[in-house]
């Protein structure tokens, strides 16, 4: 290469990669569409590519394609996936790092049909991307002449390669925060809704309340065997409502800083007998092993809340027929001496997507029928007794959920 040759090169890069930082990073897929055009440009190439790995597919995509006839026509086949699996120059670039350059692409049997027969690909120059230090994918330029490309093309294209990881990068954490803040901006009108509609339905359950226990004093005088019944069973669900309603209350409390506890010297142990013993619904529902006594001083309304939280969960996900574990001990730590409760089911587990967020408010798994408070405020509570509240599961393996308090 003569000396003209190289400033020329020179220049290329450096205009090539100052338009690649002035592109406004909004989206992946429009940074990476946009440095597929510049680099189409800079290497009068037929179609350029930016391929990220879709590790649930294990398939290459291109994400970004140039806007030229041969990249609309590879979308038009199918060719914009790329499977690991099928092997190809591609899959061996991002495995291997190694670059590829082919001017007569046709000759290489590695090389799909799709690329050469249908969309006419002679001259291929291929580059591994890294994005934020990772492998993730390769950069890709075609041209349907032979011999398309040099050396200097590609490693011009593996300097570019290096700034389009950059882009990508940029472009994914614009990404990540504009998601994250509708994300905020939906909870907090979730917030905002469910504490309206908590004060709103308060209001109407002492008088539903006071209705029903007339009907039952009433049926109970009469001798009504079955509105007994019928009445017994709406005074339960006005109960489950009122529970929902403090759960509500409670989280409102917790944002405005107001969440207070009454704390007096207790039996832990008779308090989850109780709590136990309200959530019992079968000979075989809940086992609770416990020894007779262990002393804490705790708000115990609110801690029979936590516990109940905890013992629901653990009811709902646990399979028909098998029961929730509930125990309780008491452990020596550095600190002095803590009660440690356990509750625990045999269900399908926690999947890891939502074990980062299960303690946040709302945070509710696929098939939940719940609002996705009970772990929220069980942890609140918890914490507010001086106390913590952590989460063991495996996927298929069951899920136990250890609460700790500092015993008196």
């Amino acid at each position: 290469m003569n000396g003209k040759d190289r400033r020329d090169g020179q220049q290329r890069l450096l205009s090539t990669l100052e338009r690649l930082l002035a592109i406004e990073a909004t989206n992946v897929k429009s940074a990476l569409d946009q440095a597929s055009d510049l680099i189409v440009a800079a290497i009068n190439a037929d179609k350029s590519d930016a391929f990220l790995l879709d590790p649930t597919k294990e398939t290459l995509v291109a994400v970004g394609t140039s806007h030229t006839p041969m990249g609309v026509r590879q979308h038009q086949i199918g060719m914009h996936l790329l499977p690991l699996a099928n092997g190809g120059p591609e899959a061996a670039v991002f495995h291997t790092g190694e670059c590829y350059r082919n001017g007569h692409a046709d000759r290489d049997p590695s090389v799909p049909l799709g690329l050469t027969r249908g969309l006419g690909i002679n001259s291929m120059i291929i580059v591994p991307l890294d994005v934020a230090g990772e492998r993730r994918g390769v950069v890709q330029a075609c041209s349907s002449k032979k011999d398309a490309f040099s050396e200097d093309d590609l490693s011009f294209l593996e300097a570019v390669s290096h700034w389009v990881g950059a882009v990508a990068h940029r472009a994914e954490l614009v990404e990540r925060i504009a998601q994250d803040a509708a994300v905020q901006a939906r909870q907090v009108v979730a917030e905002e809704l469910v504490t309206v509609l908590a004060h709103d339905l308060r209001n109407y359950i002492t008088p539903l309340k006071g209705r029903l226990s007339m009907m039952l004093d009433r049926a109970q005088r009469e001798g009504r065997v079955r509105d007994i019944e019928d009445a017994e069973a709406a005074t339960r669900a006005v109960r489950r409502l009122q529970a929902l309603i403090t759960d509500l209350m409670d989280v409102a409390r917790l944002d405005q800083g107001v969440f207070s506890l009454s704390r007096e010297p207790l039996n832990l142990v008779a308090l989850l007998q109780e709590a136990t013993g309200v959530m019992q619904t079968g000979k075989l529902d809940i086992i609770l092993r416990a020894p007779d006594e262990l002393r804490v001083e705790a708000d115990p309304e609110r801690l029979k809340q936590a516990l109940e939280n905890l013992i629901a969960n653990a009811l709902r996900h646990s399979p028909k027929g098998m029961p929730v574990d509930v125990g309780v001990a008491s452990e020596r730590r550095d600190d002095g001496w803590w009660a440690i409760i356990t509750v625990s089911d045999e269900g399908p587990g926690i999947a890891p997507e939502l074990m980062p967020r299960l303690f946040t408010r709302f945070a509710s798994g696929p098939g939940s029928t719940g609002l996705g408070l009970g772990l929220y405020l069980a942890r609140s509570i918890a914490e507010a007794h001086g106390g913590t509240l952590t989460v063991a599961s495996s996927p298929g393996e069951g899920t136990s959920f250890q609460m700790a308090l500092p015993l008196l």
